[in-house]
């Protein structure tokens, strides 16, 4: 890379830090404004959509040429926009890349970034479980694994950022992209995604939070509604997750979220961007746009007259880069600074934020190479971006993240795990169906259903196809689709329920974006019932079940929970699957017939009913059941549930003392023991009770919890350490505080299942935590001889 003709010391003999201030100095307006933008090469402006309002913003209409001419900030998703060989994406990238160099003054690369919310969103690469799956696990360190796999091909593949994870909190079920979250809880989606960050940043990959901040609290669970919660809220539920993660997972990226909150979209919000996200808690990475966030500004949220307007507003509240290409920021821009109505130093601001970030990814280096590592090696031959490993992990997360919700006796015996013996039934709308797998941010789901004649990238074994692999004799009939069943289809189900001894109903979601799916971006639900016809078609395969003695095992592949209480009592068991990725099917009849033993919790409550939403299982005293509402929100399964082929016991529980003060911690301790016959896992969870708070509290709130993996008759010691910070909240004054007086702190198995409670008095003066506060509750686990 040069840096001008001006230079009078070669880069790799100065900081990167000066190299980034001499750029800025030599730069001109319209190069400068070049390094704030992304340009998506493959985008279709017609047909299916994958961003939203995709095909009405074109975005910059200049030749590849001239828009290169005085350089580029990002490349949008060179190999996830279309289905391309990676060996082929990876040439077509190393020829952008040198045409980029080529081009302007400074030969500054530009900076590349793909989606890797459930794996990278690529043609041929491992499609790992969704995010709600990975809350389902409790298992950050596995997630960690997982990252680190997915963070090291995109490096190969010479991306440098990915637009992941999703650190919003579930607050309506009905919100289409739930299955992109974590879960319900701040301190579940917080641990979870902090593990996720580290893995990928790990590789040397720019890890995004996003959606900063309120998107899943719109109105009704509609995507792109207004947020109109408080800041209380906000600053409880919200933002947590965030600050766990910048602080203990050093992402360097952040994304603005589309919607408004309290009248203030996102993307023009100077006190969150700049105030809260830089200025207090010290961000020093860069705020990228969601796609066309900064025209929303004008398009969808009425706050901007113009484009350039638009850009003015984004640019001066602290965003860094308009994504996924050039709307705003060129030209409209331009025009404004020209004009006076924006002072050059905000863009200098923004831009030495992107060039430091592109000196920390090697864009700066002289010896840069654009020709990404899988092209440089000896034989690349066919480019392997699902190898063994990640097959192979990517089951291990399946199998963790399903959860066993019933299991109810049959013929004297649990249901599951099944027996080998006797005749087998699957059917349903799912039953032969591998998108039953899938995310809407898996590249198959996300793209690929927009590519029919392509053929998927990678093996996807349906629920049916592995049972038809295992058993001698497996019967199936697909009932239609996930949003209509003809009644010959569900007459020719209900017979093959009636001629088997055990019958497999698959039903759920199937995922796509934008009304192409019943789950996943834009595909917001009315009420949580099952979608389209599965409610009655379940209905009568139960029915049939019944009257000939088959054992009726229902497994849900969805991307949020339904309501299963019509079923529960008339279905033998119940499995809950979250779009497990591609190894699921393998992974689900390891646990249907006992090779693994089921140790997935609920990241999110299971509802009784479609109504009374929305809810979660974190809320005030009034929001729960009560004697002056007909409606009863109670869940069905409370978050934290799931059940096992074995049982656990929780004794011995210990409080290292009955009180401390605000300033100090206490150490909660207990013994799990594995009671049953056989090898399992137990996820011990602490929740937090304030009694009587100076403002409104939840009944309980999760702050902490421990995988316990047990063999049969072992135990093991749990210590939590609860330091007082743990407690805190946000006070009357809007600052966050602990206060003196009685809290509770349950030791559980699942938020409605407490095994003890410890009372535990705070003494001393309210103080105030902010930003540098305890955020976490570390957890040592004993194992005993």
């Amino acid at each position: 890379m040069s840096t001008g003709a001006a230079d009078q010391q070669s880069p790799a003999r100065v900081p990167a830090s000066d190299v980034v201030e001499h750029l800025i100095r030599e730069m001109t307006l319209e190069e400068k404004l070049a390094q704030l933008a992304g340009v998506w090469v493959n985008a279709s402006t017609d047909g299916d959509s994958v961003a939203p309002l995709q095909s009405q913003m074109a975005g910059d209409t200049r030749s590849w040429d001239d828009i290169i001419a005085d350089g580029l900030g990002q490349i949008t998703r060179m190999y996830g926009t279309v289905p391309v060989e990676p060996a082929e994406g990876a040439r077509r990238l190393a020829a952008a890349q040198e045409q980029i160099m080529a081009a302007s003054r400074f030969g500054i690369p530009a900076q590349v970034h793909e989606e890797c919310l459930a794996g990278l969103a690529a043609w041929k690469a491992t499609a790992f479980p969704v995010p709600l799956a990975w809350g389902a696990t409790f298992n950050p360190p596995l997630v960690r694994e997982m990252a680190t796999l997915i963070g090291t091909s995109m490096r190969s593949l010479g991306v440098h950022q990915g637009l992941a994870p999703v650190l919003d909190v579930v607050r309506d079920l009905r919100w289409g992209r739930v299955e992109e979250t974590i879960g319900e809880d701040p301190y579940l989606v917080g641990t979870v995604a902090t593990a996720y960050v580290q893995g990928l940043e790990t590789t040397g990959i720019v890890a995004t939070l996003k959606h900063f901040v309120g998107y899943s609290a719109s109105q009704a669970g509609r995507n792109h509604a207004p947020v109109s919660i408080g800041p209380r809220e906000l600053a409880d539920v919200m933002l947590p997750p965030f600050e766990m993660a910048i602080r203990h997972g050093g992402p360097r990226s952040v994304m603005h979220a589309y919607t408004d909150v309290d009248g203030v979209p996102a993307a023009a919000n100077r006190a969150l961007l700049t105030g809260l996200l830089r200025e207090e808690w010290g961000f020093t990475g860069t705020v990228v746009a969601d796609y066309f966030g900064v025209a929303f500004l004008d398009v969808t949220h009425g706050v901007a007259a113009d484009s350039g307007d638009a850009a003015v507003l984004a640019l001066s509240a602290g965003v860094d880069v308009e994504l996924p290409t050039v709307n705003c920021f060129g030209e409209p821009l331009l025009r404004r600074i020209r004009e006076g109505a924006l002072d050059e130093s905000v863009v200098d601001d923004a831009l030495r934020r992107v060039l430091r970030q592109k000196a920390e990814v090697g864009l700066l280096s002289p010896d840069f190479s654009p020709v990404p590592a899988v092209l440089s090696e000896a034989a690349y031959g066919q480019i392997e971006l699902d190898p063994a490993p990640n097959r192979s992990l990517a089951r291990q997360l399946a199998a963790q993240s399903l959860v066993l919700l019933s299991n109810r006796v049959f013929d004297g015996a649990p249901a599951l795990p099944l027996s080998p013996v006797g005749s087998l039934g699957v059917v349903g709308p799912l039953a032969d169906d591998p998108f039953a797998m899938l995310g809407c941010y898996s590249f198959d789901a996300h793209v690929g259903a927009s590519h029919p004649d392509v053929p998927m990238g990678i093996s996807v074994p349906s629920v049916a196809g592995v049972a038809s692999g295992r058993f001698e004799s497996v019967a199936t009939s697909v009932t239609g689709n996930c949003e209509a069943a003809t009644d010959e289809q569900i007459a020719e189900a209900c017979h093959v329920a009636s001629s088997v001894d055990t019958c497999v109903v698959v039903v759920g979601d199937n995922a796509g974006l934008f009304g192409r799916g019943t789950s996943g971006e834009g595909n917001d639900a009315a009420d949580l019932r099952l979608p389209g016809d599965q409610h009655l078609m379940l209905d009568r395969i139960l029915t049939a079940c019944a009257a000939s003695g088959t054992r009726a095992v229902v497994v849900v592949l969805s991307g949020r929970p339904y309501a299963l209480g019509d079923f529960v009592e008339r279905a033998d068991a119940i499995v809950q699957g979250f779009f497990p990725g591609e190894e699921a099917g393998e992974a689900l009849w390891d646990v249907l017939t006992g090779v693994v033993n089921p140790s997935g919790k609920l990241p999110v409550s299971v509802p009784r009913s479609p109504g009374g939403q929305p809810g979660t299982y974190l809320h005030s005293k009034l929001a729960g059941p009560s004697g002056v509402s007909a409606l009863d929100p109670s869940p069905l399964f409370g978050f934290g549930h799931g059940l096992s082929y074995t049982t656990f016991e929780l004794t011995r529980h210990q409080c290292s003392a009955p009180t401390m003060s605000t300033s100090d911690s206490v150490t909660v301790s207990c013994t799990v023991t594995n009671t049953g016959s056989r090898g399992g896992a137990e996820v011990v969870q602490l929740y937090l009770e304030d009694p009587v708070g100076e403002v409104v509290r939840p009944v309980r709130e999760l702050i902490g919890y421990s995988r316990v993996e047990l063999e049969a008759g072992a135990s093991a010691v749990v210590d939590f350490v609860v330091h007082a910070d743990r407690t805190s909240f946000t006070g009357l004054d809007l600052q966050r505080v602990v206060t003196p007086g009685l809290v509770k702190l349950h030791v559980s198995t699942s938020s409605t299942a407490d095994a003890h409670t410890h009372e535990l008095i705070l003494h001393g003066p309210r103080r105030v935590a902010g930003f540098e506060r305890e955020m976490l509750t570390p957890v040592k686990v004993r194992h005993l001889a």
